[in-house]
């Protein structure tokens, strides 16, 4: 930890020297695309895309799993989705799962969670069966069943009210890609192909 706080204590002056960036930001924001991603720590939004303060509207989450839109039993995931859309405006989604995912990993493997309840409870929305396919040999980086499960959210995405009217009047796209954490490699999803290829 002291390595994170020395350099926090140094940040003031190093935002200095970009001051005008810095300055711009406090009149408010305007980013580019909201970034559904994991809570993995090996996985950073801004570093994979070079992206600058202000640019993402970040939502991490076990598993970058998207809970089903529920107004009766309102999440901190449901209205920070439905912020970016309704408020700020985001021209884009990005559901970004990636390699060695934990989470994922966990599932298709029918692992034990009794330890940790809330994980437990977070992933039984998850279906394993689907995340598995068909014939699937466990592939240690999980990256089909990932693939899957990130085409999953998209589906729950597109069932936030605010997300399928900009859908549907075009002003909004939504973007399925996975991240291999280990070669840095970044895919997304062609419909066209239906299948996961490079950027």
């Amino acid at each position: 930890m002291d390595p994170l706080i020395d350099r926090a204590r140094s940040f003031r002056d190093r935002a200095a020297q970009d001051g005008r960036q810095f300055l711009g930001l406090a009149a408010g924001q305007s980013p580019q695309a909201l970034f559904i991603t994991c809570s993995d720590s090996r996985v950073v939004p801004s570093l994979i895309t070079g992206a600058d303060p202000g640019d993402l509207f970040e939502l991490r989450t076990a598993g970058n799993i998207v809970p089903p839109y529920r107004t009766d039993r309102p999440s901190g995931e449901a209205a920070t989705v439905e912020y970016a859309v309704e408020v700020l405006a985001v021209r884009d989604i990005v559901v970004c799962g990636h390699s060695h995912c934990g989470a994922v990993g966990a599932v298709v493997r029918g692992e034990d969670l009794s330890a940790v309840p809330a994980v437990r409870g977070w992933l039984a929305t998850t279906d394993r069966t689907a995340l598995a396919g068909p014939t699937e040999v466990f592939d240690p980086t999980v990256a089909g069943p990932v693939q899957r499960h990130v085409l999953a959210q998209l589906d729950r995405l597109r069932a936030y009210p605010g997300v399928a009217r900009r859908t549907a009047a075009r002003e909004l796209r939504l973007h399925a890609w996975f991240y291999e954490v280990h070669t840095g490699l970044v895919l997304a999803h062609r419909p066209d192909a239906d299948a996961f290829l490079p950027l």
